[in-house]
This record gives C-alpha cells, sequence and structure tokens, in this order.
C-alpha cells in the first residue's frame, strides 16, 4: 500500500499531471459553452446578454485579481485553471471562449450558430484535453498540437454536426475545415477563430 501511495504521489507531483489537471479544469469549463444553443432556442436576447455581461463581469473580476484582489469564487477558479503562459497575466481565454460563442450567434441562423458553438465546446475542448493526455504526434506549424488531438476534434465536430444535419459528407466537409482551424498556432484566439470558420464552413456547405 505504502508503494501504491508512493507512486501515485509521484505521479501527482510530476509537471505534466499538474499541468493535465489544469486543462482538465480549463476545459470543463470550456464545455459548458455547449449549453448556450439551448439557451439561445428559448430567449434569444437573453443568452447574448448573458454572455455579454459574463465577458465584461469576468474581466472585471480579472483586473482586480491582478491587482491583489480576490472576487470570491472567480478568482480562485481562474488562477487554478491559469496556465503556466499566463502566469502573472490577464487570462483571455473565458473572454474570448464568450466573445465565439456570442460572435456565433449573431453571424449565423439556426442551426448553423448551433454547429459553429458545439465545435467549440467539444472540438475545440476535447482535443485539448486528448492532446495533453495521450498527445504523442506534434503536428508541424501548429505549435504544439498533436494528431490525436486534431484527431478527436475531427470526431467531435463530426458527429455534433452530423446529429444536427444528418448530412454525412457535409459533416465531414465541415469537420476538416473546423480541425484545421482549431490546429492554428492561434493560442487563445482559437476560441473565436473556430466558430466564425465552422459557421462558415457550415452555411456554404450544408445550407447554401
Amino acid at each position: 500500500m505504502e508503494q501504491i501511495l508512493g507512486i501515485y504521489t509521484d505521479i501527482r507531483s510530476r509537471p505534466w499531471a499538474t499541468e493535465l489537471r489544469t486543462e482538465l479544469l480549463r476545459k470543463s469549463i470550456h464545455l459548458l459553452i455547449a449549453l448556450v444553443p439551448g439557451l439561445a432556442s428559448w430567449n434569444f436576447g437573453f443568452t447574448v446578454a448573458l454572455l455579454g455581461g459574463g465577458i465584461i463581469g469576468y474581466s472585471y473580476c480579472e483586473l482586480m485579481r491582478l491587482n491583489g484582489y480576490d472576487i470570491t469564487v472567480i478568482s480562485k477558479i481562474t488562477a487554478l485553471a491559469a496556465r503556466k503562459r499566463d502566469a502573472g497575466r490577464f487570462v483571455y481565454g473565458p473572454v474570448t471562449l464568450g466573445m465565439g460563442a456570442m460572435m456565433a450567434l449573431v453571424l449565423y441562423p439556426e442551426p448553423v450558430a448551433a454547429i459553429a458553438i458545439y465545435a467549440l465546446a467539444f472540438g475545440d475542448g476535447l482535443s485539448s484535453l486528448v492532446g495533453r493526455a495521450i498527445g504523442t504526434l506534434r503536428l508541424p506549424l501548429t505549435g504544439g498540437k498533436s494528431l490525436e488531438g486534431s484527431l478527436t476534434c475531427f470526431v467531435a465536430v463530426a458527429s455534433s454536426t452530423y446529429a444536427i444535419s444528418g448530412n454525412t459528407g457535409g459533416s465531414l466537409a465541415v469537420a476538416f475545415v473546423a480541425t484545421v482551424a482549431e490546429a492554428l498556432p492561434t493560442k487563445d484566439l482559437d476560441n473565436v477563430l473556430l466558430p466564425c470558420v465552422t459557421g462558415l464552413a457550415a452555411m456554404l456547405i450544408l445550407y447554401a
């Protein structure tokens, strides 16, 4: 038992294990954006206002955190979910996440907006988790993203798009475009780029 506990403690102390826990927390928040299409179908104006208010409220809390003030739970969650590259800096991920979902709602009609937002939630969210957990084959010109993560993005986007459209070929084509967009080394800006590009692809391929 002591040996098992020792191994477990050793694993938890390794840098990649810490990074994976951080990524798990980040992407758990990321996946919540999948609730947006359902909320928008209930009340579009309220959903857009909620996203806008969330962006403003989070930005205020983040600025306060950087100035040494903790805002209840939000500042603590942000600090725990921050990557090494974000240390001591404004964490833009939640801002671009909210902006990406809001832009999809404003730019595209249903069901294209839902396809774009699900690509953001599941395609980007799951690909990052898989890439951190088991990614070994690094793709060139992607800033370190993995083949395993990109394949996960492709499957996730193809599955969610097919569930909405019922078009196999079109779903695969949209998923390919989304996977290429997700693989670009755009850091947090992929939260804006991915839904916009995926929505445009869905409009042209599925609903032209």
